[in-house]
């Protein structure tokens, strides 16, 4: 099996339900920093144990970032196609992250000053994940349509992962009670 095409030689790649786009196209830019910061998300997990807490969390929303790409890498005359939950993102979709976030923040008092990341391998990871879903909501903001969910889970995930780094840095001090992903 070749793992190769050819046909994004010319520049172009392409779109969920037909359709290509050229490769800088903003959508395929806003599609490349969601890879991205899925990526950051997978290096994260690879510090972690398997079937922790933090994994369920980050694969749960690793998974998400599918749904989101498939979305941004659909024409806008396709979006009629996309399917809430599946190939679009939705309200519940948000509202888990929020959930998730708010537990956390249950756990253990956050900081109320700027943090400086980097106190242990994790926590620093999950802070290079934060600012590359930063960076993928910008991007995103200029192509998501007004009435999307693209921009909102986004700007959620960087919040997670945000808290997700000051929980990994308190470490055993945790109580063990568990927040669902």
């Amino acid at each position: 099996m070749q793992l190769y095409t050819r046909k994004g030689d010319d520049g172009t790649t392409g779109l969920l339900y037909g359709g290509r786009a050229r490769k800088d196209a903003p959508a395929i830019e806003a599609c490349g920093a969601v890879d991205e910061a899925q990526a950051a998300m997978g290096a994260a997990r690879a510090e972690v144990a398997r079937g922790s807490e933090v994994d369920r969390l980050l694969v749960g929303a690793e998974h998400d970032l599918w749904v989101l790409m498939a979305e941004l890498a659909t024409a806008p005359d396709n979006r009629h196609k996309l399917e809430a939950g599946k190939t679009m993102v939705d309200a519940g979709m948000v509202s888990h992250l929020e959930s998730v976030v708010d537990g956390l923040g249950e756990r253990f008092p956050m900081p109320t000053e700027f943090v400086i990341p980097g106190q242990d391998r994790v926590s620093a990871l999950l802070d290079v994940a934060r600012t590359v879903a930063r960076r993928a909501e910008r991007a995103a903001l200029a192509v998501a349509p007004p009435d999307s969910f693209v921009v909102p889970y986004l700007n959620r995930l960087s919040t997670l992962l945000w808290a997700m780094a000051r929980w990994q840095e308190h470490g055993d001090s945790l109580p063990s009670r568990s927040v669902t992903a």
